[in-house]
């Protein structure tokens, strides 16, 4: 599962009137991550995921989707000012980072891809539940993984799209600024001690930690594991939040002392991870071998490379991740349900606050469904959350004994 930067503690460290220094920004990403991993192990993220309802969920993704969508067209329409954090004039249509480049790698995207059916087509066969597995006959099983479609189209398929559209934005950074090669040094950079204070342990628990506590919960716990058992249905062992959860806080109790940035798994993440074409754990274990590699290589001089990376490419690529993140809640079907996913994903986008959004909509869901709940059924539902899963049901077998002919 990848792993991104916890994206409100990296916002109010970026902000100029929020700054947090190295010190506060490391205790925010330890209170952060103490409490995700305390929730794990005591097995009680399990039940908030228990008991969050589905289109909550689909709510929170769809805002989420959407958002780096924007940001994306943002990127690629408008040339940026990272240090200020906003948009400055619109971007001319030719050059190395110019409109003309960005619609390139967009259609060559687009016609590698496409929709992403052809990456899912020995993944679609598989069944949601377990009742229609148990029932599956195998012929149809093996009739519905043929792959019928074109020899072009399956040669596609192995073409490795991000990888070539980032690669190609790399090429284009050091034409685009030679004198980059002369400020590139090897070896990794001196690493120095950091000081936490209490001051910092302060500032940084309220003004980092708090507002990313809840989004930490709903985006890079709960969300991403549906996300994750969505995608990969036919998975023998599904992602449970308790292992997330606990997994959030291992890497940040440790990697924090280290001076790493507060890190997570999310969904936007593995959306876009997916959507190019990953599909197991060796995805992972690739991008952080090179990164380690590039780390130890090269040290803070990297830095010099990406800020003069083209932002059109940045943005085609964050298009996508986001569009992906936004088409998982094509499940709601409901009238009911779609009002909550979309209520939740207006008031999360228009208000730039997840937790509203959130509150909002879970206190919406509970009122529209509020009405047809009767005392039977709440103590249904109650009852199968609260008790920790104990597996997976086994398919029902033939009865014993002799059967007819």
């Amino acid at each position: 599962m990848p792993v991104q930067p916890m994206k409100t503690i990296s916002a109010v460290a970026l902000t100029q009137g929020e700054h947090l220094s190295i010190a506060q920004t490391m205790a925010a990403g330890l209170c952060t991550s103490g409490l995700l991993f305390f929730l794990g192990v005591t097995r009680l993220m399990g039940l908030v995921q228990r008991l969050m309802p589905l289109p909550v969920v689909r709510g929170i993704q769809l805002s989420q989707g959407l958002s780096f969508a924007i940001t994306a067209v943002k990127y690629i329409m408008k040339d940026q000012d990272f240090a200020k954090n906003k948009s400055l004039g619109k971007r001319h249509c030719f050059g190395l980072d110019g409109l003309l480049l960005a619609l390139f790698c967009f259609c060559f995207i687009v016609v590698v891809t496409g929709t992403g059916d052809n990456l899912i087509i020995h993944h679609s066969a598989g069944v949601h539940d377990e009742e229609r597995r148990c029932g599956i006959d195998e012929e149809e099983e093996e009739e519905g993984r043929r792959d019928n479609r074109p020899a072009f189209r399956r040669w596609l398929e192995w073409v490795p799209t991000a990888m070539a559209v980032f690669m190609l934005g790399i090429v284009l950074t050091f034409i685009r600024r030679p004198r980059i090669v002369g400020h590139l040094k090897l070896g990794p950079t001196t690493p120095r001690v950091v000081h936490i204070l209490k001051e910092d342990w302060e500032r940084g628990f309220v003004k980092a930690a708090v507002p990313k506590i809840p989004l930490s919960i709903l985006n890079s716990v709960i969300a991403v594991c549906k996300l994750s058992n969505d995608l990969y249905p036919n998975k023998k062992r599904q992602v449970t939040a308790t292992t997330v959860s606990t997994s959030v806080g291992l890497m940040n109790l440790v990697g924090c002392w280290f001076g790493a940035l507060p890190m997570c798994h999310g969904a936007g993440g593995l959306a876009g991870q997916w959507r190019f074409g990953a599909r197991s754990g060796a995805a992972v274990v690739m991008l952080g071998a090179g990164k380690l590699a590039l780390g130890l290589l090269l040290g803070n001089s990297l830095v010099t490379i990406l800020a003069g990376y083209p932002l059109g490419i940045l943005g085609v690529l964050l298009l996508y991740a986001g569009v992906e993140l936004a088409m998982t809640v094509r499940d709601m079907t409901g009238r009911g349900e779609s009002f909550v996913v979309l209520l939740a994903a207006a008031i999360s986008i228009s208000a730039s606050n997840a937790v509203m959004g959130f509150l909002i909509s879970l206190i919406v869901h509970m009122l529209l469904t509020l009405p047809d709940m009767r005392p039977s059924h709440t103590r249904q539902f109650l009852a199968s959350r609260l008790r920790f899963p104990r597996g997976p049901k086994p398919c029902p077998g033939p009865p014993a004994g002799p059967q007819p002919v």
